[in-house]
């Protein structure tokens, strides 16, 4: 028998081959979803080029012109080539905040962002007056422009060149001074110049390949603005009278005239620019438009090459579907103008309110949270009252739902109304409520994990919906990006990144807590693969950066969702599948023509030729004006602060609710490398990971009260009560023998 034992002791167990084969199943998941997501980053839509073709170009610039100022009746002119052309909203965006006349003609002649040297910092822009002189009778030198060249290679960020659009093209003439700045070659030569277009051009417009013309500055309001509208209008008519065969028109309103900024007029009229939209590869959106755009497009126009690594904009191409009546086009319920200027004043007050209500609710929170911690002696508080909890469920489950509402709000035209805060207040008031209703009143909302994982796939759902539907609740809305500040026009922007990404691992993490541990790293890397394909796709969030930091994020987050610490291996095997999926990507990217390249391909082409250091310092400088002007910051910092006291402090569950369900740690450590990389990367410092902050750290605060409250939830024997000292305290004497 002993002989037996000791044979049945040595004999190698037999494993079935079945759970040894299905070992290798997740790995394989895992793997074919990193392909399957660097497939879908690197399909891009094909390069547009426009048919049109010209001999000459002609720039018509009218500083401070928009597109409210038109009318069939009083500019007649500008309502004919708007009508007859393609058009769209002009961003004037230059290298400072606001764009003045002088820092857009510049910046039309750079194809860059630049600036002109500013003397008065008042409530309106100073006319563009350059120091110019006329040594003979053909053409004039303005006598800044070395100076002005010089300031913005050395002083300013972006390695604009004034003059490089005249240097491109083999003669210019210029009419007015604001066009002389924008015709002027480097060293301020303007090849030929006039003070103003003559009533009889007499062929002028075609003596050069481009023609600039000023056509007056448009500023103010009431019958003053009216009247220079209409002699821009007049100005132009002889432009169209006068110019030649095979020409192409542009008539733009190239900056802002006051200390505020706005979208203007962009219209575009020859052959192979009758009707629809302007767009370009910068804007990435229908109807709208770069100033920096402008250059390359006339260039492309001629058939001229664009001069290297100087030009920051892409040539506009032509989008069809645009209303044939300018009217029902540009004004109305589409004056995106309207739109952007609410935006800006909504936005602000917006997050700082958002901000303030959530802190005061986290200070709320911490005596509910001390209560809610079962003590040991008979000397502690009490429990908090059922209803008191569910008050504070409510509000935590509406704070986290704020931003979403804010974005379905955007679908309103709350912008409209004579008192749009307000009105946009109502409605995200009315749209918290209807979700926070769905959360309350679903059958599983006593679960324990529910309020945070539903408020975390409504975020996620309202971002993938706007997303799929392009993107028209973030253009220019509270939640989103305003197309005058000139940063992003299509796609997922900051704030729609944070509460996506945020949205979409918790997500995950409370789905993956449903299933066996071994399988949880899939559904991790599969939700979290969607949301890398819906982030970085052209097609969808078109932001490959962004794209990056979730695959950073979501390759975190499937290392330790089974649970345990980030090991050495774990991080190692998370940090290879990272870099192999943003490596492909970058390579793909690396394998197109320089004008198709994404930001990444941008900027690697850039280290590797040594000229990525302006675009470094832009980034810095981008994060600092964040970090200091964004109540994101204090959403950001205000919520670190709250997951510090619910996991370090004596009366947190934050531990306790890692230790339940690992997922969810993994979700939370996934959630801060994404929205922190994304946030530096892009520009935007703690903007992304505010916005995550607000969506479910209120959630989050929730979940972590409901675990203090089951753990000192006990059965009650006859006799005891909830008393000061908690649960398990007994009323009557104690028997003793």
């Amino acid at each position: 028998m002993r002989a037996l034992d000791r044979l049945r002791r040595v004999r190698p167990v037999s494993t079935p081959p079945g759970p040894r084969a299905a070992a290798w199943v997740p790995y394989v998941m895992v793997a074919l979803i990193a392909v399957a997501s660097l497939a879908g980053l690197a399909i891009r839509p094909g390069d547009q080029t426009n048919s049109g073709s010209a001999d000459y170009v002609i720039v018509a610039g009218a500083p401070g012109l928009r597109w409210d100022d038109l009318d069939p009746r009083r500019t007649p002119t500008l309502w004919q080539e708007a009508s007859k052309g393609s058009i769209g909203w002009l961003s004037v965006r230059s290298a400072m905040r606001v764009t003045c006349p002088s820092d857009g003609w510049l910046t039309l002649g750079a194809g860059n962002y630049a600036a002109w040297p500013r003397h008065t910092t008042g409530s309106r822009c100073e006319p563009a007056q350059p120091a110019l002189t006329q040594p003979d009778a053909i053409g004039a030198n303005l006598t800044d422009q070395r100076t002005v060249v010089q300031n913005n290679q050395d002083r300013l960020p972006y390695g604009a060149v004034p003059g490089a659009l005249a240097e491109s093209v083999r003669c210019t003439y210029a009419f007015g001074a604001g066009a002389a700045m924008a015709a002027a070659r480097p060293f301020g030569r303007v090849d030929k110049y006039q003070p103003s277009l003559p009533v009889d051009t007499g062929g002028l417009l075609s003596e050069c390949n481009l023609s600039v013309v000023d056509l007056g500055t448009v500023s103010g309001a009431g019958a003053q603005r009216q009247a220079q509208v209409q002699a821009a209008d007049a100005i132009l008519a002889r432009v169209v009278a006068g110019r030649p065969q095979r020409s192409l028109l542009i008539v733009a309103g190239v900056s802002d005239t006051e200390r505020s900024s706005r979208l203007h007029v962009a219209i575009a009229e020859g052959d192979g620019w009758n009707g629809g939209w302007l767009t370009s590869a910068g804007t990435g959106r229908d109807g709208y438009l770069q100033l920096i755009d402008l250059a390359p497009t006339v260039l492309t126009a001629l058939g001229k090459p664009a001069p290297e690594n100087l030009f920051a904009g892409r040539a506009a191409t032509v989008a069809e579907g645009r209303p044939a009546d300018v009217a029902d086009a540009m004004l109305g319920v589409h004056n995106a103008d309207k739109r952007a200027v609410a935006q800006n004043a909504v936005a602000g007050i917006f997050f700082t309110v958002l901000a303030g209500l959530q802190i005061l609710l986290f200070l709320l929170t911490v005596p509910v949270m001390v209560r809610a911690r079962r003590h040991a002696g008979p000397r502690g508080p009490a429990l908090p009252s059922p209803r008191l909890v569910g008050l504070y469920e409510l509000a935590l489950t509406a704070a986290a739902l704020a931003i979403p509402a804010a974005l379905l709000a955007d679908a309103t035209p709350w912008w409209r109304s004579p008192h749009p805060a307000w009105v946009f207040g109502t409605v995200t008031g009315l749209f918290i409520a209807v979700g926070t209703a769905l959360i309350r009143l679903a059958p599983r909302y006593g679960r324990t994990l529910w309020p945070l994982g539903a408020a975390a796939g409504i975020a996620a759902l309202v971002v993938a919906v706007d997303l799929l539907t392009g993107a028209r609740l973030q253009l220019n809305g509270v939640a989103g990006y305003s197309a005058v500040s000139g940063g992003r026009y299509a796609g997922v922007g900051s704030v729609g990144l944070g509460i996506f990404v945020a949205g979409l691992l918790v997500l995950a993490g409370t789905l993956a807590q449903w299933i066996n541990r071994r399988w949880r790293p899939v559904v991790m890397v599969l939700v979290g693969a969607v949301g890398v394909v819906m982030v970085g796709s052209p097609y969808l969030g078109a932001d490959p950066v962004g794209a990056i930091a979730v695959t950073a994020g979501v390759c975190v987050a499937a290392a330790i969702t089974t649970g345990g610490w980030l090991t050495f291996p774990r991080f190692a095997w998370a940090a290879v599948a990272g870099l192999a999926v943003t490596i492909g990507f970058a390579v793909v990217d690396l394998r197109r023509a320089p004008a198709e390249q994404g930001i990444v391909g941008r900027l690697l082409t850039e280290l590797a030729n040594g000229t990525a250091g302006p675009a470094m310092q832009r980034a810095a400088a981008a994060n600092g004006q964040a970090l200091l002007d964004s109540p994101l910051t204090i959403l950001a910092v205000g919520g670190v602060l709250m997951l510090a006291f619910c996991q370090f402090s004596p009366w947190g569950g934050l531990n306790r609710l890692f230790g339940l369900h690992p997922a969810l740690r993994a979700a939370g450590a996934g959630v801060t490398v994404a929205t922190l990389i994304a946030g530096v990367l892009n520009g935007s410092a703690l903007t992304v990971a505010g916005a995550a902050a607000a969506a479910v750290v209120p959630t989050a605060v929730l979940t972590t009260l409901r675990v203090l409250l089951h753990a000192a939830d006990r059965t009650r024997p006859e006799g005891e009560t909830d008393g000061p000292g908690g649960p398990l305290l007994r009323t009557d004497p104690v028997r003793t023998g």
